[in-house]
């Protein structure tokens, strides 16, 4: 079974590109949602982020989950805490990956994608055959970002800090999807790498 690593920095059209990899059949595990899911309504690790970081734990009748904007205004300006954070977090990211790998090979798959926006900081990468870095132009990138809800030119500049440069992962990638012109011309290039790494 082949593995893509599927990486790519804030709003570089890697989501858009994830999906396309799932449309041609390929299953994707996608960090972001496992994360959201792991702070989601009781999930596996809100009981140790919540005493962890207080003020960030929501209560209902029946339900737990963690406040996410409360604890990226923690972690943003306490490179401790983010650390802290992620030192909880990729561990359990890593076991709900490897559950989900199993399952795809039970299922018989010939080829998975881990779609993981730190995939070269968490050293993600060696668990994987094929590395696909989703790029587009600065500009382009920006304009996507702050058209997002909550995100402000400050927050995004500190998670570009956060995160491998772009220039880093393309040296690092086996392929570069450019997601600037379109989705008809991303759709092209995946269809392209598939076929590629099926020879």
């Amino acid at each position: 079974m082949l593995i893509i690593g599927l990486t790519g920095s804030i709003a570089m059209g890697k989501s858009a590109t994830s999906k396309t990899f799932n449309s041609y059949g390929v299953p994707v595990f996608n960090a972001d949602k496992c994360v959201h899911k792991l702070l989601g309504p009781n999930g596996k690790l809100v009981s140790t982020i919540g005493k962890r970081f207080v003020g960030t734990l929501v209560k209902t009748t029946n339900i737990k989950y963690i406040d996410r904007v409360k604890l990226g205004s923690i972690i943003f300006n306490d490179e401790k805490k983010k650390i802290e954070l992620e030192s909880i977090v990729h561990p359990q990211v890593g076991i709900e990956r490897k559950k989900w790998k199993e399952w795809a090979q039970r299922q018989r798959f010939k080829v998975i994608c881990y779609d993981v926006p730190l995939l070269f900081e968490t050293q993600g990468e060696k668990f994987c055959d094929v590395i696909v870095v989703v790029s587009a132009p600065f500009f382009i990138q920006k304009q996507r970002a702050l058209s997002r809800t909550n995100m402000t030119e400050e927050k995004f500049n500190n998670i570009l800090k956060a995160q491998m440069s772009d220039i880093e992962k393309r040296k690092r990638a086996d392929f570069i999807v450019n997601s600037g012109i379109g989705y008809r011309f991303t759709r092209g290039q995946v269809k392209d790498i598939l076929l590629r790494v099926f020879l």
